[in-house]
């Protein structure tokens, strides 16, 4: 019973998943219930990433309580990263004023002078491992590696105010570059991750994939 519950569960949620998407909500039939009821159960994915959030969060500031407990190297910024985070959670929980919620002048503050200037420094120096990592991974010792070579100095080249200056065209380039040929390679692999995903979820439907119930699934 331990494991036919939770596979007979899964086996008719998942056929009333698949179902609702054949059914019209606004079709005049009888069975538009299917619809509505379908809708219902997503609004459950808010509770579920509430939750998942909780825990995330949680299980951030553990590991960091850890680093400092254990006086490990970095734990300075494992500090930072802790008080960082409880002060958000101060800011936008008790520190409202007469703001409704949504409407806290001082998170958002603290996000748009904090957080988003932290994150473009971030991204600003994740572009020198890039052209590092294309270098290692692109050199030219096959035609093909050439051209995956040229494409990705193009595409870097098209990105910035230096490409534009050296010819107007390469920003043109650039762009036809990540809307045709890298588009088309985008495509496929969601195809396959499409494929995937739905033999996983057939697999779980019938049973066939019990890792979600655990050791007492096998």
């Amino acid at each position: 019973m331990k494991t036919r519950i939770p596979v007979l569960t899964a086996f008719l949620l998942g056929l009333f998943m698949w179902m609702a998407y054949f059914v019209d909500k606004d079709a005049e039939t009888g069975v538009t219930w299917v619809r509505v009821f379908y809708e219902e159960l997503n609004q459950n994915n808010i509770v579920i990433a509430v939750f998942t959030l909780y825990l995330g969060v949680m299980t951030l500031l553990l590991r960091h309580a850890k680093k400092i407990r254990d006086k490990r190297d970095g734990r300075f910024f494992s500090l930072v990263v802790i008080l960082s985070a409880l002060g958000m959670v101060a800011i936008g929980l008790f520190m409202t004023g007469d703001a409704g919620l949504g409407e806290n002048i001082r998170f958002q503050w603290a996000f748009d002078y904090l957080q988003v200037p932290l994150s473009a420094t971030m991204f600003s120096l994740l572009a020198f491992f890039v052209a590092s990592a294309a270098y290692r991974a692109f050199r030219a010792r096959s035609p093909e590696a050439t051209l995956m070579l040229v494409a990705a100095a193009l595409v870097m080249l098209a990105r910035v105010p230096l490409g534009a200056a050296i010819h107007e065209a390469l920003p043109e380039w650039g762009d036809w570059i990540m809307d045709i040929p890298n588009l088309a390679g985008k495509r496929a692999i969601t195809m396959g991750v499409g494929l995937g995903m739905t033999a996983t979820a057939i697999k779980i439907v019938f049973g066939i994939e019990r890792t979600y119930m655990g050791s007492g699934g096998k």
